[in-house]
């Protein structure tokens, strides 16, 4: 009976903890995902949605990974996933229809790594395809997090935008998630790679600033060499007197 009792453990012994046997920033924000738990992913979700920068792109494969290694519930995390975009897509919505587009875009400009193109790109995608961009959108970066402001701001019916965010986020969740569990079944041979998975999301945070940084240069001259042109505007140059 005592070693019957005992195989189970010596089992999971061996198998190891992905969330702590992987290193580097991969491991650090396994072993943040595995300590929030399920839960703590619709919350990483509703933060992603509201402050783009914080990818799903990276949140959900890791906790896919962790459900696959049989540390978390891979049904609860795909539904309460699709739970946290689906409530932080509410509130941009709210924002867009209470408080206005231009308004909350500029209120949302000022937050970091955040650009108010990146907004107006959004509504332009929304103006150009009417009611289906919210549910095409998401599959979209960038634009997957900020369709629902302009979708608030032109009251879009709240059932049909609740519908298409669902389904839409259910769809972009799962598939990020399924690629992660695939490799949490397989987490001894993917620790090998450890490194070169930090290598990626250094390079993909890296970039994320740098473009951030590229385009506030860009738009502060732009403004500048406006600022310096306007006085100039509307003048006309001076006629020669008539004899």
């Amino acid at each position: 009976m005592t070693t019957a009792l005992a195989a189970p453990a010596t089992t999971v012994t061996a198998a190891g903890d992905p969330s702590t046997d992987m290193g580097g920033l991969s491991g650090l924000v396994l072993q943040l995902i595995d300590t929030m738990g399920e839960w703590g992913v619709a919350l990483m979700l509703f933060v992603e949605t509201v402050f783009p920068p914080i990818p799903s792109e990276v949140i959900l494969p890791l906790a896919g990974f962790l459900a696959g290694a049989g540390r978390m519930n891979l049904v609860l995390v795909l539904v309460l996933a699709t739970l946290g975009s689906y409530l932080g897509a509410l509130v941009l919505y709210w924002l867009g229809a209470v408080i206005g587009f231009e308004r909350t875009t500029r209120w949302l400009g000022r937050l970091p790594l955040v650009d108010e193109d990146d907004f107006r790109k959004a509504a332009d995608w929304f103006h150009r395809h009417g009611k289906s961009a919210v549910f095409f959108g998401r599959f979209v970066p960038i634009v997957r997090s900020l369709i629902s402001l302009p979708a608030g701001a032109d009251r879009m019916h709240l059932g049909t935008f609740s519908v298409f965010t669902i389904i839409a986020s259910g769809i972009w969740n799962s598939a990020l998630v399924f690629l992660g569990a695939a490799f949490g079944t397989q987490y001894g041979k993917v620790e090998q790679y450890t490194e070169w998975i930090d290598r990626v999301l250094y390079v993909a945070i890296a970039a994320v600033v740098v473009t951030f940084v590229v385009r506030r240069v860009r738009r502060a001259r732009a403004e500048r060499a406006d600022r310096a042109g306007a006085p100039g505007r509307g003048r006309r140059r001076a006629e020669p007197a008539e004899d």
